[in-house]
């Protein structure tokens, strides 16, 4: 791979770590810890810290701000490398702008203060929105690394039910992500702040309909393994095969991890590991979508090397 295409990948990597540093802020009720400034902490630039709250909110927020720059360094860097109509820029100039729109997204969190233990509708209605354009950031990282490994460009006209199927399985990773980013709030106000459910009636419809998650997580898993299976049917590609592999194991393991979490009442080292699983999924998801929209225009007979190796491991 090239310099760049490394640099994507470590990129990708690295805010994956970031997300998972930002639910460590909501599982433990550090979300406050800065109060109610932005972007500043308590006032302060680089603040004194007044309890751990604040230590482990300011040092979010100082991990936000690296990632940011690396997407930037990315953008900069694939621009001056690739040619005008490069598709590698196209993913690089998204990137930059999903990883603006998380920025705005946690902002408005802690300016509207649906942090800690806040159990308005609007904060549960904003964890979906953070979900959704956390995987749409790291879904244009991975293309961005992906296209610059050598990955093929694809088209979306003249794919048929390939690409109607691709984006179903995207859209119900989706809805996975979202129910569980909702009920993990729950949790965390329930079992990790001590919010009763008659002293709230966002975290007594929370508990009620708990149950939904992991339901719907089986059914997604079933349609995921079937549909990938159909389309290796569709592309039958040895990367796409791979990926559809790699899909299928993942999933099994992301099942008995919910499992676990149910079974431990959601302890945040395992909520974290969950959420790694979930990010390990849809990465794995968008190459899959990627491969296999390009897979008629790559030779089957060329083994190509896979780029979310590091990834999976």
């Amino acid at each position: 791979m090239s310099r760049f295409a490394t640099f994507s990948w470590g990129v990708l990597a690295y805010n994956v770590l970031v997300v998972l540093w930002g639910a460590f802020v909501r599982a433990t009720g550090s979300g406050a810890g800065c109060g109610s400034h932005w972007p500043t902490c308590n006032g302060e630039i680089i603040p004194r810290p007044q309890s751990v709250e604040t230590l482990i909110e300011f040092a979010h927020r100082a991990s936000s701000g690296l990632a940011l720059l690396a997407v930037v360094a990315m953008f900069v860097w694939a621009f001056r490398a690739y040619p005008r109509k490069h598709v590698v820029r196209l993913g690089a100039a998204l990137s930059l702008f999903f990883i603006i729109t998380e920025a705005l997204v946690g902002a408005g969190l802690v300016l509207f203060e649906w942090v800690a233990h806040n159990t308005s509708v609007a904060r549960a209605i904003s964890m979906a929105v953070h979900l959704v354009n956390t995987f749409l950031l790291l879904a244009s990282l991975t293309l961005t690394a992906w296209w610059a490994s050598g990955g093929a460009a694809f088209r979306l006209r003249g794919q048929g039910r390939v690409l109607s199927v691709l984006i179903s399985e995207l859209l119900v990773m989706l809805v996975v992500g979202v129910t569980g980013a909702v009920i993990a709030l729950g949790d965390t106000l329930f079992l990790g702040l001590g919010v009763q459910p008659e002293q709230s009636p966002l975290v007594r419809t929370l508990i009620a309909i708990r149950p939904i998650h992991p339901i719907v997580a089986v059914m997604a898993g079933v349609y995921l393994s079937a549909a990938g299976i159909w389309v290796l049917n569709q592309r039958p590609h040895p990367v796409v095969a791979r990926l559809v592999i790699a899909l299928m194991l993942l999933y099994v393991v992301q099942l008995l991890a919910g499992a676990v979490n149910v079974v431990l009442k959601a302890p945040v080292w395992m909520q974290l590991l969950h959420l790694l699983l979930s990010d390990m999924l849809w990465v794995v998801l968008v190459l899959l979508s990627a491969a296999a929209l390009a897979a008629e225009q790559a030779p089957a007979s060329v083994q190509h090397p896979i780029p979310s190796a590091s990834v999976v491991k």
